[in-house]
């Protein structure tokens, strides 16, 4: 089955969701969750398969190549003003229905962020068992400084990563880190120049899809058993939060001010 916003491939034991929606910086829209949902179900239900790699593409313009995992939400479409109340909360719970797919995932799970991941993009990493960051890469969870709230289940799943301290300084302040900072902090596994982390993520992939695949189901399960119901208690309460800050003006501030490549100026209403 061909995607029109991911690509799927498989190689034996290991199967890669590749975004692609370069010209965008992979920015996530409701088309692009639906297909890797679909894709997750697909996967999960192929015994052959023992390993999932998340992982982004890259950008061509004049000549230059420009890496990319994921941009975020695609605010271009959130600032066009098409959407009701009702399509925001389908909008974001969808967003969140993914987030938990791959956070249920069956199987090992690893997120290779090749480029900029920010906000939705940063999110999906994190629902994922490991991060594998390239150097050149960053991360940032920037919501809070555009006048909306983060999504998900950052507010549970960071600060079991990195330490609450550390979540709420990401959180709050939106700060971007590279991916040495991000291995040094424990949010990556490791980091690596660009240009091996295909290799050093495939070598991941395939020692963990050489064990046994029931204990390796088992394990996943028993860790993810008192998180899972916190992650989903995250969530929904994430949605609540995300859709008040929709109804506030700064909100709509933070979408001027990004789309004119200004520092916003927030009034609390």
């Amino acid at each position: 089955m061909s995607y029109a916003t991911i690509e799927l491939h498989t190689d034996g034991p290991l199967a890669t969701i590749r975004l692609n929606r370069p010209e965008r910086m992979n920015a996530v829209i409701e088309e692009m969750y639906l297909e890797i949902q679909d894709a997750l179900r697909r996967i999960s239900a192929d015994p052959d398969i023992r390993c999932l790699v998340l992982t982004g593409s890259v950008m061509r313009r004049d000549g230059v190549e420009k890496q990319a995992f994921c941009a975020g939400a695609d605010l271009k479409k959130h600032s066009a003003g098409e959407r009701t109340a009702e399509d925001r909360r389908r909008y974001i719970e969808l967003a969140h229905e993914t987030a938990l797919a791959l956070f249920d995932f069956p199987k090992p799970s690893i997120a290779a962020v090749n480029g900029p991941a920010r906000g939705a993009g940063a999110e999906l990493a994190i629902a994922c068992d490991f991060i594998l960051m390239a150097e050149e890469a960053t991360l940032a969870f920037p919501e809070i400084g555009l006048g909306t709230f983060v999504g998900g289940g950052a507010t549970h799943i960071l600060p079991r990563l990195v330490g609450l301290a550390r979540a709420k300084e990401l959180i709050y302040t939106g700060r971007v880190i590279g991916g040495k900072e991000a291995s040094e902090l424990g949010l990556a596994l490791f980091c690596c120049p660009v240009g091996e982390l295909r290799e050093r993520a495939g070598a991941l992939a395939r020692e963990l899809s050489g064990k046994a695949p029931i204990p390796m189901a088992l394990a996943k399960r028993l860790l993810h058993i008192s998180p899972r119901k916190k992650v989903r208690k995250a969530l929904r309460m994430e949605t609540e939060a995300i859709l008040e800050c929709m109804e506030s003006e700064d909100w709509l501030e933070g979408l001027r001010a990004f789309s004119e490549k200004r520092s916003p100026r927030f009034k609390g209403e």
